[in-house]
């Protein structure tokens, strides 16, 4: 079968090669990939910033149908739809396994990065990982699972209250979804990007996200505080990784406000003003991932269209066009581009 193999480190080194087709054992599901999503990892571990098991098939973030089981799997059958979690090893024996942080476990494997992933036609996932799509999501839809469920871990992290005001810092995928899950909890949203992002701002407006500012035109903390009554926002989740993003969100919150930190940032080490943390009482977290817990909630709010995962869609290709789906991404323009396998 053919598959997207990142073969080395460094940039580019991602190949369209002939691989074998994959066997499940008796605890694995085979998955015949419909649809597989580019993700911000993806584009970072093409670009050499991201480590991963060389050679890999990369690809996390895919929906298809069942067309082989193991001899120990009872809950699924062929022809299931299905989406999966990355994970494909834990420990299952350390402190975070033991709570469902499989996450956090320090000998995880991940499908797309130490595990073949989906970009390709067939891939195998422990039957544990794997969920049943609702008979009303799409594959379309469902291929971006991965992606809502990071967005749901992150704002699961925090308490968010109804007619609490939320500002989320960057309109990219992760963004356009957190501001939709925390949309569903009934609180004010506030998203916010540059002139850069107009595409992924006019996508925020058509979602009906309740405040987009543009802040090259805009001064954020005037229209926080103007929105607040000059209190500032209750809820900051930090999406985009830049530095002074950052900055600006820890700004913006008002006393004992929270503040999540979703995107990462190209350097580990930032400069930040702790005298804020102390001064105001922040409540500050981190948000890796997502775990078991997040899928099925995720899947929910596919169901229910309280998240609209499809409309976020700029770009389906054919996995030999690679190129072209990154310069989509990178160009600003493109949100999320899904890629079909080829025969």
């Amino acid at each position: 079968m053919k598959a997207l193999v990142k073969t080395k480190a460094g940039f580019g080194n991602l190949e369209l090669l002939d691989t074998e087709t994959p066997s499940p054992n008796e605890d694995e599901i085979k998955i015949k990939v419909h649809y597989a999503g580019i993700c911000g990892t993806d584009i970072h571990t093409y670009e050499g910033h991201y480590k991963v098991n060389f050679p890999v098939i990369l690809g996390h973030e895919f929906s298809g149908e069942v067309v082989e089981v193991g001899t120990n799997i009872t809950n699924f059958n062929i022809g299931d739809r299905v989406t999966s979690e990355t994970t494909y090893y834990v420990c299952r024996e350390c402190d975070y396994c033991q709570n469902g942080d499989y996450n956090l476990c320090n000998h995880r494997k991940g499908l797309g990065t130490q595990q073949n992933g989906g970009f390709t036609q067939y891939l195998v996932t422990p039957a544990t990982s794997a969920h049943h799509i609702p008979d009303n999501v799409s594959y379309k839809a469902a291929a971006m699972t991965e992606p809502l469920a990071c967005a749901h871990h992150a704002v699961s992290k925090i308490d968010i209250q109804p007619e609490d005001v939320v500002v989320v810092i960057g309109p990219g995928p992760i963004g356009l979804l957190v501001a939709q899950v925390v949309k569903s909890k009934g609180a004010k949203v506030i998203i916010t990007g540059l002139n850069n992002d107009q595409a992924r701002l006019n996508k925020a407006n058509e979602l009906n996200i309740d405040h987009v500012v543009n802040i090259q035109n805009t001064d954020l903390k005037s229209y926080v505080n103007k929105v607040t009554n000059g209190y500032g926002a209750n809820v900051v989740l930090e999406c985009s990784g830049a530095i002074p993003a950052a900055k600006q969100g820890l700004d913006i919150l008002r006393k004992k406000g929270q503040y999540v930190q979703v995107g990462i940032f190209k350097d580990s080490e930032i400069p930040f003003n702790l005298e804020q943390i102390v001064q105001k009482e922040l409540r500050i977290v981190g948000t890796r991932s997502q775990k078991p817990a997040d899928w099925e909630p995720s899947l929910q709010l596919l169901s229910c269209g309280e998240v609209n995962a499809e409309s976020l869609i700029t770009n389906e290709l054919d996995i030999t066009q690679w190129t072209e789906g990154y310069d989509h991404i990178k160009s600003g323009e493109g949100i999320k581009v899904l890629l079909r396998p080829i025969e």
